[in-house]
């Protein structure tokens, strides 16, 4: 299966030789944006993925095929020197090499930038890693909590006093993965400037750091150790989870104008009237006495009951919706985020869609995250080396 690409990207070939979660999460939206992507994984077992399950369809776990869509998949063994001769070939043709090889690994040193760069001025890499390529932590082995621990948004996660949480998305390999596409696409934005590519990097530890937005330049400013706040904001209040008489809803009053609004809108206008709550300011300082007492009004009716009131009134409020909910609401429906692609032992395989328009139109999900190796007759007898000749 291999239908005729469009999108922003179309024409720009890929090689991706990444595993895991950011690598792989980058690839497939450049495939998404319809790059021609070749997905290059060891013959014995492929990308450690395909085994984190269950749930396991087809042949693969859930997890590999949340992340592979799009892209042809070949079986190499990049340690052998025919298999290095054919991933050489392959980039010679290529405007992108994605790969996520430890610092200091021998994949690192078979595939050295330098060499690479050389050989292939064209060629945009990028370079995904766990703590970046310098510093005292470059050798330390790493994965999405790793990540969230030494970049600090365990530290931030979680109810005052409790312990530790990691979110609930796998934010480092994902903030590595969507920084990484951009540092990706403003290289080859250069490219068709200069006509060279360039070495891009990125990892865990530096997206986590550059996330940090609000609650770095807080501690800058008064360099006190922040701490987790549960579904609170460091800045604002009253924004957070509250308990309604049914179950939790979120409300978020980004400014004193919503402030009022909400105090008349829970029958409360003693708190609006509250020259100390006016303000932003005020309300921080008085977080918990304020919460006390917005937990007691909003006890009164039901999570839809105070959602309809305050959308009436324009002021910001949510149900916390669970996934099942998400994915079967309307809304969603709408935006046309969900999707299917048919899969060769699965059959119609459900993809949450690329999140970007172009036009008002979505990028189609067009190509089902591939069986390991399924494009080896296919791809790699363009690639493969030719057998030596032999005498007669």
């Amino acid at each position: 299966m291999n239908p005729t690409t469009s999108g922003p990207l179309a024409g720009i070939k890929v090689v991706d030789l990444s595993k895991i979660l950011a690598g792989p999460y980058a690839t497939m939206s450049l495939a998404d944006l319809g790059a021609d992507v070749t997905k290059v994984e060891h013959p014995e077992g492929g990308d450690p993925t395909r085994s984190w399950g269950p749930p396991v369809a087809g042949t693969d776990a859930t997890y590999y095929l949340a992340i592979n869509r799009g892209k042809k998949a070949v079986t190499i063994d990049l340690k052998s020197p025919q298999g290095q001769e054919t991933v050489h070939r392959m980039l010679a043709e290529a405007d992108v090499l994605v790969e996520n090889f430890r610092p200091g690994s021998g994949l690192q040193r078979i595939f050295d930038y330098k060499v690479l760069s050389g050989r292939y001025p064209h060629l945009v890499i990028l370079h995904i890693s766990a703590f970046g390529d310098e510093g005292p932590l470059r050798d330390e082995p790493g994965y999405d909590m790793i990540a969230q621990a030494a970049g600090g948004l365990m530290s931030l996660t979680g109810e005052p006093g409790g312990a530790p949480l990691k979110a609930g998305f796998a934010m480092g390999d994902l903030g590595a993965s969507l920084f990484g596409i951009i540092g990706l696409l403003a290289a080859l934005l250069e490219r068709s400037r200069t006509g060279l590519g360039q070495y891009v990097t990125t990892s865990l530890y530096e997206c986590q750091l550059a996330l940090h937005v609000n609650w770095a330049t807080n501690y800058f400013a008064d360099g006190k150790r922040p701490g987790p706040l549960g579904s609170g904001h460091p800045n604002l209040v009253p924004y957070q989870a509250y308990q309604a008489q049914d179950g939790y809803f979120v409300i978020a009053i980004g400014n004193d104008a919503l402030w009022q609004k909400l105090c008349a809108a829970i029958g409360r206008p003693d708190l609006g009237a509250d020259e100390v709550l006016a303000t932003n300011n005020g309300r921080l300082a008085n977080r918990e006495a304020l919460n006390i007492q917005l937990e007691l009004a909003l006890k009164a009716k039901t999570v839809v009951e105070w959602c309809e009131l305050f959308s009436a009134r324009g002021i910001p409020a949510s149900p916390i919706r669970s996934l099942d909910e998400v994915y079967a609401h309307p809304h969603t429906t709408a935006l046309d985020m969900l999707q299917t692609v048919e899969h060769p032992r699965i059959g119609a395989l459900q993809q949450v869609a690329f999140p970007v328009n172009f036009n008002g139109q979505r990028p189609r999900v067009r190509i089902a995250p591939p069986e390991l190796g399924a494009d080896n007759s296919t791809v790699l007898p363009r690639y493969s080396p030719l057998p030596a000749a032999t005498g007669r």
